[in-house]
């Protein structure tokens, strides 16, 4: 085995980890952490630099992590970088550009950071009550999501799907939140789990007085579920592919300070976070 961290296992762990609001604040006042999931918005790897955006859309949730996250060295022009350049898939310029928008509108007032508490503590409601209009989102009953088996084949199908920007899980109450772009049909989710033949999926909506309604997705259904086939297998590339992939300039440090930041990360999963 080799010795060395693997980068996307590393910043899928952390992301993982962000997911849970609890950590969300330890994360981001760790030092190394931070700086090394930007340095990862340059990584060559689509699924890489994926992964480390949906991090820190999770630490953004946390209100009083936004300050810092906006003033951490190489975060905003990393941002805009992966929301301009020509070779960045469709949905990971929508998220980069949502996780933009929300730093870039972050304050420290009182009454957020009063906020912040209480919303550092919350269930994760991921993307619920984004404000970019070119996405949507779905939240999914599934029944069959048992154990981390099923939701690595939920993972599986729901990553072939064009159109998915981004997921989370919440096992205990056996639900992913889906977050799409506006022009997908939430049947197209339905039927990608249908396919795993271990899992059926239903929406979650609220009624008009507020309370959750199931609804089924139809068992006939004939949505046609456009998938991922010659792209990365999590997320669809809208623009053609172009020769600029190596040109990406590293602001934080080299590929070694990567691989470095790689072992710092794995070491503080391991101490502060290990369960």
């Amino acid at each position: 085995m080799s010795g060395e961290p693997d980068a996307l296992a590393v910043v899928n762990q952390l992301r993982d980890l962000a997911a849970d609001p609890l950590n969300r604040r330890a994360i981001v006042e760790d030092q190394g952490c931070l700086s090394g999931l930007i340095l990862f918005f340059d990584h060559p790897s689509p699924q890489v630099v994926y992964s480390a955006l949906l991090a820190v859309r999770y630490l953004a949730e946390c209100h009083s992590n936004r300050e810092k996250m906006k003033g951490e060295l190489g975060m905003m022009l990393s941002l805009q970088n992966i929301m301009q350049k020509g070779t960045s898939p469709g949905e990971t310029k929508l998220l980069a550009s949502e996780i933009y928008e929300i730093l870039q509108n972050s304050s420290s007032t009182e009454a957020e950071q009063a906020e912040a508490a209480a919303s550092c503590r919350k269930k994760a409601q991921f993307f619920l009550g984004s404000t970019n209009k070119r996405a949507k989102t779905v939240v999914l009953q599934i029944d069959g999501l048992d154990d981390s088996a099923q939701r690595s084949l939920c993972e599986e199908a729901l990553l072939k799907i064009k159109g998915v920007i981004s997921f989370t899980f919440q096992m205990a109450v056996k639900r992913c939140v889906v977050r799409i772009r506006s022009d997908l049909k939430a049947e197209a989710l339905g039927t990608a789990i249908a396919s795993t033949k271990v899992m059926k999926a239903q929406q979650v909506v609220k009624g008009e007085d507020g309370s959750e309604i199931v609804i089924p997705f139809q068992g006939d259904s004939d949505v046609v579920v456009e998938q991922n086939i010659n792209l990365p297998d999590y997320l669809p590339e809208d623009e053609s592919p172009s020769q600029e992939q190596h040109k990406a300039v590293t602001r934080l440090g080299s590929v070694q300070d990567g691989v470095s930041w790689l072992s710092t990360a794995a070491n503080f999963l391991t101490r502060s976070f290990y369960w």
